[in-house]
């Protein structure tokens, strides 16, 4: 979709906007759209004011404002017939209801990280649920738990437990930006992933709005719903309210660290080693690393760079010494480390440290780009043999960056069935690997240049990663993987990316969204499908 050229799709463009226009040109059914909004909303809070269409002046700013990936962005991206930004539970019930009845999809946003722009972006006539005003966040230390609604980021929901309590935390993404709506649904991972597992690991409850309009909690959707949510993708099933997750505890001292190594230091050596130790290590430590290509010490040249960051929950002294035992290697010094709070590590990670802490109730990235990640999982480390064709691939990229975020799994991760939720990516995964390329340059011939830099590289790890099937990760969503037509499939084409992201957990989720949704109104290129098409 995003790396098409605008010639290549002009027929879809021209079949879109024909479509739109035909439906926007009739008065009738677009006042009586807007009527039925009306109706089946809260009147205390009109919903006309949280209503925008393109004759809005505030339209594209409402649009703009969460889309984090500018390859969909251009003239050629089809644009929703209206957005709506609810102030209640009775605006996304009007807005399920309206568009059920007027033949409308809905796309629901939280955060806008969605890598494949899916929940603001649709190839029929739709309109998006933006989330955005529903952000409350309710903390009950003595409980240990916490209300949050979708429309919430992660840096507000960090920031929230800090203000409550200092013995808290929260195992979910370092991004700050990201809305927990579609985060907590696809699984969630972050520096506590070897701890606690993921934020859908400890989800105790939630919200949805199903494809009747129907408000449900966990008691009255039943486990069946609730088990597809935690990793399968709410998308697929409802929109998201919110969701009751379970705070974890924390040290009061915390300690992080980030080393880089160049290939003439060594990196290629420590990676190695690396592979062998990081899924075993302590689960109170957790050591990601970044790979890329970087300028070398003489103009001209370029090398290849390893960057370890990582959280200890413990001081220097403890981690000094889990490092020194298994992983000398990296050559970690007490100058290295940094202690310091787990919010505090929070800001860290996420490039903010130093700087007051609200500063994670900015929603908006300072900086946008145009970027296309990849991800798999790998059960045997790569060899020396392999690394050596990353880096040629990583010298061959011009005027982008291109980086692969490998984060160890182990610990917790290995102690929780991959039946547990549909993310089943646990025991005997080393670690995933994510391929990143972003670039600032517009122009669709410079987008497609970069992202067949990382089908390239993709195609080059197949014979490293896992298999049968080769695994990905639902929030790092890749139409790359095949995908639906028109949101409709049959089960065996949905397959072929469904296996990838849920395994053996596929069949179940074909099974709950046949339940729950057996009209399949709230689909996507990736949705889940109806078991009624199990051999069509």
């Amino acid at each position: 979709m995003g790396s098409s050229s605008c010639a290549e799709t002009y027929i879809l463009v021209f079949t879109l906007l024909f479509s739109s226009v035909s439906w926007a040109a009739s008065s009738s059914v677009h006042q009586n759209f807007l009527q039925c909004l009306t109706l089946n909303s809260n009147s205390s809070t009109p919903i006309t004011k949280v209503v925008y269409t393109p004759h809005n002046s505030s339209y594209e700013t409402v649009l703009d404002f969460s889309i984090q990936n500018l390859r969909f962005t251009s003239s050629c991206t089809p644009r929703p017939q209206v957005i709506v930004t609810p102030l209640l539970v009775s605006h996304i019930q009007a807005a399920v209801i309206c568009s059920k009845k007027y033949g409308l999809q809905i796309r629901a946003r939280s955060g806008g990280h969605d890598y494949e722009g899916l929940s603001y972006v649709s190839e029929v006539p739709f309109i998006i649920v933006d989330l955005l005003e529903l952000r409350s966040i309710n903390v009950d230390v003595e409980d240990g738990s916490a209300w949050v609604e979708a429309g919430a980021t992660l840096g507000e929901v960090y920031y929230s437990i800090a203000n409550k309590t200092a013995t808290h935390g929260f195992p979910a993404g370092i991004c700050p930006t990201v809305g927990v709506g579609g985060h907590l649904s696809g699984g969630g991972y972050g520096t506590l992933l070897r701890k606690y597992g993921l934020a859908a690991d400890n989800i105790i409850d939630a919200y949805i709005v199903d494809s009747n309009g129907t408000l449900l909690n966990r008691e009255s959707m039943g486990e069946d719903l609730f088990w597809a949510i935690r990793g399968g993708g709410g998308a697929s099933f409802g929109i998201i309210v919110s969701w009751k997750i379970k705070l974890v505890p924390v040290p009061s001292t915390v300690t992080v660290f980030t080393v880089t190594r160049t290939l003439e230091q060594d990196a290629e050596k420590i990676l190695l080693k690396w592979q062998q130790v990081a899924d075993k290590l302590h689960e109170d430590l957790f050591i990601r690393v970044y790979v890329q290509a970087v300028n070398g010490s003489q103009e001209g040249e370029r090398t290849i760079s390893s960057t370890y960051e990582s959280l200890f929950l413990g001081n220097t002294s403890g981690l000094l010494s889990l490092m020194n035992e298994s992983f000398p290697e990296l050559g970690l010094a007490a100058d290295d480390c940094n202690e310091t709070s787990w919010i505090e590590s929070v800001l860290y990670f996420a490039g903010f440290s130093g700087q007051p802490l609200d500063v994670l109730l900015n929603r908006s990235q300072t900086s946008k780009n145009y970027f296309k990640n990849k991800s798999d999982f790998l059960k045997e480390p790569i060899p020396e043999t392999g690394l050596h064709g990353i880096w040629k691939l990583f010298y061959e990229l011009k005027n982008a960056t291109g980086m692969i975020i490998i984060s160890p799994y182990g610990g917790r991760m290995n102690e929780i069935p991959e039946t547990e939720t549909p993310f089943p990516h646990r025991k005997g995964s080393l670690y995933s690997i994510q391929y990143v390329v972003n670039w600032l340059e517009e122009g669709e011939e410079v987008s497609k240049r970069h992202i067949d830099w990382t089908r390239k590289l993709y195609k080059y790890m197949a014979p490293y990663v896992s298999k049968s099937p080769r695994a990905a990760y639902l929030n790092y969503r890749d139409l790359d993987l095949g995908r639906n037509k028109n949101g409709n499939t049959s089960y065996a084409q949905a397959s072929i990316w469904g296996l990838k992201y849920y395994k053996i957990n596929f069949n179940r989720l074909v099974q709950v969204k046949t339940k729950v949704d057996p009209s399949n109104f709230f689909r996507n290129e990736q949705s889940i499908p109806l078991s009624s098409w199990w051999k069509k």
